[in-house]
């Protein structure tokens, strides 16, 4: 693991404060906040942080002093965080407390608050590889807008998160940096494209992660750690200074979400009010204000629930779990739907997939691009084998009907929100899968109900929200009897991303306690 970083050395002072610094009001319920009055100040909710750091009952650079020390407990066994740049932080925390106590103000909505950012996400004067070899060395002169956003809002950059090359796989590791353990048991995977990120949420080495989504990137590690994620709707968060594309594009995926990880659905509305914005070229002209939560209380919600499906079976474990969440909703006097689909599962997952193959061959080179393109013509159109190939290589007027499909896809869902609020669907088909980095892609696969499945399965009910906008959160709903977590997704009408969080915190206060790791309290 190679890691930027200098000794961790602070005055007997700061490190006292920094040792001793816990939460000072009692605790809410929880799904709003989780700290006690004798929890450590950087294993709170982010938003109990920053409310704290705005009383001045401690200070960014003491905050700061605590996030380092647990990094260098516990990062060594994760490897979550791969870049680490302590002397920036430390003078970003100082700059904070220095405005606090000369204007009185805050900087912003993220106030001295430490955070960690996907290794994907162009970070300026930060080494942002995306995992990538020819990366080594790549050092942005400019952040990503997203990341622009956070800093704007005060937060400190402490370090960059592991990703797979180019974030293409579901299982994070990469010849650069290595291998991202599961904190809750290093023999399975903390998924992947944002494993780092979601590991170091859920091992308190961050409150508060900025990643990315395509193919269920942010909520199929968030589903095996343990811990929120947020897909916002698409098109609400700016994408800009995402790899891949490559650095210096300006375009990026038009599947692509940039969204926060955390560990309370309360902390998801933070990072949710920071990140959604017209891009930096467009704000002179409009603002986004995304619509109130649907309904004020669980009893009002009309929940729709789909528990199965013979596309992409769900393993027993899954099936109890969604059988326990919709009894919780009906004792609450929710109404629940557990008949009828917004969508058929299988034509949504191929018209996904068809999109997905189609945006990724953007960066091809001329040659590569040629040799997809007569190897496609060899194989029949209707060959399903060539899926990937005459996806990756349709004509403008075949992804202009595949881009109408779409539309046609987001009005089934609009019609059937019409008489929903929310779908709970599950996040994955079974808990979290062995890690399988040392296994060639082709020859991978998952288990479900004591039967092999193809590797990709693992995205097929995330895969739902992906190429409709939709947001989506998956948040934790218990553990297995061996202590893995276990996780639901919830998703909402578009531009609807504060009604499925409100559903996550209305849940989070009725299921079982989060898993928490051993790392966590390491």
């Amino acid at each position: 693991m190679i890691l930027r970083r200098t000794l961790l050395i602070a005055s007997t002072a700061v490190a006292a404060a920094a040792s001793m610094a816990t939460m000072t009001a009692a605790a809410r319920a929880r799904g709003t906040a989780t700290a006690t009055a004798t929890t450590p100040l950087h294993l709170a909710p982010a938003r109990d942080q920053i409310a704290a750091l705005r009383r001045r009952t401690t200070t960014s650079r003491a905050l700061l002093e605590q996030y380092l020390q647990h990094i260098d407990r516990t990062n060594p066994g994760l490897n979550a965080v791969i870049t680490l740049d302590a002397d920036a932080a430390r003078a970003a925390a100082d700059a904070a407390d220095r405005h606090l106590a000369r204007t009185g103000k805050p900087l912003g909505a993220l106030h001295g608050l430490p955070v960690t950012v996907k290794d994907a996400l162009e970070t300026k004067g930060l080494r942002s590889t995306c995992g990538a070899p020819d990366l080594t060395d790549h050092v942005p002169d400019r952040d990503a807008d997203a990341v622009a956003r956070l800093r704007a809002a005060g937060a400190v950059i402490v370090g960059k998160t592991n990703v797979p090359v180019m974030c293409q796989d579901l299982q994070t590791s990469n010849p650069l940096f290595g291998t991202t353990k599961n904190p809750y048991d290093a023999t399975k995977t903390a998924g992947g494209s944002s494993g780092g990120p979601a590991a170091a949420v859920a091992s308190g080495i961050s409150s508060l992660e900025l990643g990315s989504d395509l193919a269920g990137s942010l909520r199929l590690p968030a589903a095996y750690c343990g811990v929120y994620a947020l897909r916002p709707s698409g098109g609400i968060v700016p994408t800009r200074g995402h790899i891949p594309r490559p650095p210096g594009w300006l375009s990026s995926s038009d599947m692509l979400t940039l969204g926060p990880i955390a560990r309370t659905p309360d902390d998801l509305d933070v990072a949710l009010d920071v990140l959604a914005a017209p891009a930096p070229a467009e704000a002179a002209a409009w603002r986004i204000e995304l619509p109130a939560p649907r309904r004020r209380r669980l009893a009002d919600y009309r929940v729709g629930l789909w528990q199965d499906d013979p596309y992409c079976h769900v393993d027993e474990t899954i099936r109890r779990l969604l059988d326990e969440v919709a009894g919780i909703l009906r004792s609450a006097g929710a109404s629940v739907d557990d008949t009828t689909r917004p969508v058929q599962l299988a034509e949504s997952d191929r018209l996904f997939q068809r999109l997905m193959f189609a945006t990724a061959s953007a960066t091809a080179t001329d040659a590569g691009f040629a040799d997809d393109v007569a190897a496609a013509d060899r194989i029949p159109a209707d060959d399903p084998s060539g899926l990937f190939l005459h996806s990756r290589t349709m004509r403008h007027r075949d992804w202009l009907r595949a881009n109408e499909d779409r539309e046609k896809l987001r009005g089934h869902w609009a019609d059937y929100f019409t008489d929903h609020d929310v779908l709970i669907t599950p996040a994955v088909p079974s808990t979290c899968v062995d890690d399988q980095t040392s296994t060639p892609v082709p020859s991978r696969f998952i288990t479900v109900d004591g039967q092999k499945r193809p590797y990709f399965d693992q995205t097929a009910w995330l895969n739902l929200a992906g190429h409709v906008r939709l947001p989506a959160v998956v948040m934790p709903a218990g553990r297995t009897t061996d202590g893995l977590p276990l996780a639901i997704q919830i998703i909402g009408p578009y531009l609807a991303d504060r009604t499925v969080i409100d559903m996550a915190k209305h849940l989070a206060r009725k299921l079982p306690e989060p898993a928490q790791p051993p790392a966590f309290t390491a």
